[in-house]
């Protein structure tokens, strides 16, 4: 079992092994709860203006064509290489841009934040930055891209858009994706201490089991760019750690883990993220909770459901090995709200030291969550328990829980056209099958449009 096998300062080869070798005690989930919130109002969207339902449902027709949103890619690729940068720039800024985007410069951001601010809401900053194998661009990038994230810190904490300030980040900006496959790899075989890697983020030269001397110089680096971050937003700002490809997720998890060790001490404030898609995606949950609870740090858990599925059931198929993706959309719903439950339970007994926010599209999960912070007694803006959507989606939701008193963040990119065009390429092809079933929020746009126009009630 887990506990026999890890030490106190270790992160352990077993956490790859899959949940077949690895079997925490299984989570006995309640029954589907029910719950008195509703997601059918349009009146939801009367905050807008006309010009932003005239957008938003523009863009959401497009996004409900499967080819469109498959091939967006080349589309914009072409778009641009007809129209010019400039002429692409002018027809993608008032558009999917507009829709998805805050702005370019801290003006522009600012008016985009104050508005999400004034509807109840909060942003949640995220440079849209971050590579796959292939795409490592040396030092220097990597220098700017820590750059890039320390702005966003000070941004998000010096404005006072919200209380509990959030922002996303990327490992794989700050680190080559190609180093975390190799740590992920050698994790099958070995055990690597987290004080190893805390003392390598305090400036310390430390030798790391498996890697050359220019990998371990480069992981030494990584590690130190984030322990920047990591102490300029430490009492300030939340940041939390996407999760990406489970060819390279162990090792982001694993020096997630040690930021946590080091920086989570008196609160939480370096959070993981485990995608609920995923076969092991409890067991792993299960095994960072009680790594935590050992070590005596607080545990910070940003919940998803997960955006990489096609690429990784044809990367499993391509490689001959088990598919790592729940076959059917009730189990991923089943490993959410079981996930869910598990932090809601732990948070209701020592709210100081767990955090959870439900990133979510999906109402019934979203539900779930309000029954059971009820039925556990937990307070709905106590800073233990928030929810969170993608920036120009999902506005119904967001809005609704944001009107009964909900703590509710909109994950924000920003920057130019070009900085945030393959970002939105790869959200939209990652999220088809959010963007293509959509259909209600688009018939409440519509409803609301009817009824500015005076043609329904």
């Amino acid at each position: 079992m887990l506990s026999s096998r890890v030490t106190s300062a270790g992160y352990q080869s077993l956490r790859l092994v899959g949940t077949s070798a690895v079997r925490v005690a299984a989570v006995k989930q309640p029954e589907l709860l029910s719950s008195s919130m509703a997601f059918e109002d349009p009146s939801a969207f009367r905050v807008k203006s006309f010009g932003e339902l005239l957008r938003a449902l523009g863009v959401f027709r497009l996004c409900s064509f499967p080819m469109l949103v498959n091939n967006c890619g080349k589309l914009m690729s072409l778009g641009r290489m007809l129209l010019g940068r400039k002429g692409f720039s002018l027809l993608l800024r008032p558009t999917v841009y507009a829709q998805f985007v805050a702005g370019e410069n801290e003006r522009e951001i600012s008016q985009s934040m104050q508005k999400i601010s004034m509807l109840g809401m909060r942003p949640m900053l995220a440079v849209p930055i971050e590579e796959d194998l292939g795409e490592g661009t040396g030092e220097k990038r990597y220098d700017d891209n820590m750059e890039a994230m320390l702005e966003c810190v000070r941004m998000s904490h010096r404005n006072a858009w919200c209380k509990d300030p959030m922002m996303q980040l990327k490992i794989t900006a700050l680190l080559s994706p190609e180093l975390c496959v190799k740590l992920t790899t050698l994790m099958t075989q070995q055990s690597y201490d987290l004080d190893l890697l805390v003392k390598a983020m305090d400036g310390n030269a430390v030798d790391v089991p498996g890697l050359d001397e220019s990998e371990t110089l480069h992981f030494l680096c990584g590690l130190q760019r984030l322990n920047r971050i990591a102490e300029e937003s430490v009492n300030k700002v939340r940041v939390l750690v996407d999760a990406e490809y489970t060819y390279m997720n162990p090792a982001l998890s694993l020096v997630t883990m040690a930021m946590m060790k080091k920086f989570n001490r008196d609160g939480a404030w370096i959070w993981n993220t485990y995608q609920c898609y995923l076969n092991e995606s409890r067991s792993l949950l299960l095994e960072d909770l009680q790594l935590s609870k050992r070590e005596r740090f607080c545990f910070g858990v940003k919940l998803v459901r997960g955006a990489y599925m096609d690429k990784e059931r044809k990367l499993a198929e391509k490689e001959k090995r088990d598919d790592p993706v729940h076959q059917c959309w009730e189990d991923t719903n089943d490993s959410y709200n079981g996930s869910m439950d598990v932090m809601l339970e732990n948070i209701s007994q020592k709210p100081e030291r767990y955090k959870i926010i439900v990133a979510t599209h999906n109402e019934e999960s979203v539900r779930w969550a309000v029954k059971r912070m009820e039925e556990l007694g937990i307070d709905k803006d106590g800073g233990s328990v928030c929810f969170g959507q993608l920036l120009g989606m999902c506005d119904h939701v967001s809005l609704t829980l944001a009107k009964e008193g909900y703590a509710v963040y909109k994950s924000v990119p920003y920057g130019s056209v070009d900085d945030t065009v393959p970002y939105l390429v790869r959200r939209a092809q990652e999220n088809r099958t959010v963007l293509q079933g959509i259909r209600k929020e688009r018939e409440l746009l519509r409803k609301e449009f009817k009824r500015r126009l005076g043609l329904s009630g």
